[in-house]
């Protein structure tokens, strides 16, 4: 399946009403606190960000890096997955590459992910036809859900036997030269807190939503 590179310039679809807007938005501002040890890489490349934690990560620490390259959200994933498979995993994102979809569903398929659940911004069923219409085969199909809403933000959080985590970066799911910046954090609260956000968001587009709460 032939699909587009994430960065496109349609003319996005009309935004949804009003009403389903508000509903949507209904969960604003949440905030957690914590304490954590901090540590601090820089990388230029994927290949460069991927050997910055020789020793692994850790229980309670926050991997805080400044990135240029090629590096982008799906990239510290990959930190994440070389540790441990993972049972379940949320990611929130504005825009999304195909080749990353792609990606995702492969992990899916090798059972180093079980259950992903998609949350995405309002204008990604207009602007990413493609990469949209991929990820309403793949998500459901592995016991996940799909919310398209008034979104974003950039986020990762999950579980496996390990540990639980949280990254937040300031990339989509698309590779771009900018510079960017991204944290991991494992925590099974910042996890937790994440996980209880996305589940009660309500999409805009209910034919690929699932029950919330899959993990």
């Amino acid at each position: 399946m032939q699909l587009g590179t994430g960065i496109k310039k349609q003319k996005p679809e009309a935004p949804p009403d009003q009403a389903q807007v508000k509903k949507a938005r209904r969960r604003r501002s949440e905030c957690i606190e914590r304490e954590t040890k901090q540590m601090y890489r820089r990388a230029f490349s994927e290949t460069q960000l991927l050997d910055l934690l020789p020793e692994g990560l850790k229980e309670g620490h926050s991997y805080n890096f400044i990135t240029a390259g090629d590096v982008d959200a799906l990239s510290y994933l990959k930190m994440v997955l070389r540790e441990q498979p993972l049972d379940y995993m949320l990611f929130s994102t504005w825009c999304m590459a195909g080749d990353d979809v792609l990606q995702i569903e492969e992990w899916l398929q090798q059972g180093k992910i079980k259950t992903c659940d998609a949350y995405l911004g309002e204008v990604f069923p207009g602007t990413y036809k493609m990469e949209y219409k991929k990820l309403k085969e793949v998500i459901p199909k592995y016991g996940g859900r799909i919310a398209v809403f008034h979104n974003h933000s950039k986020i990762f959080a999950g579980t496996g036997v390990k540990f639980q985590f949280g990254i937040q970066t300031s990339a989509n799911i698309n590779t771009n030269p900018r510079t960017e910046n991204g944290c991991i954090t494992i925590d099974k609260g910042l996890y937790e807190f994440y996980k209880a956000y996305f589940d009660g968001i309500e999409s805009y587009v209910k034919d690929v939503s699932k029950t919330k709460g899959n993990q």
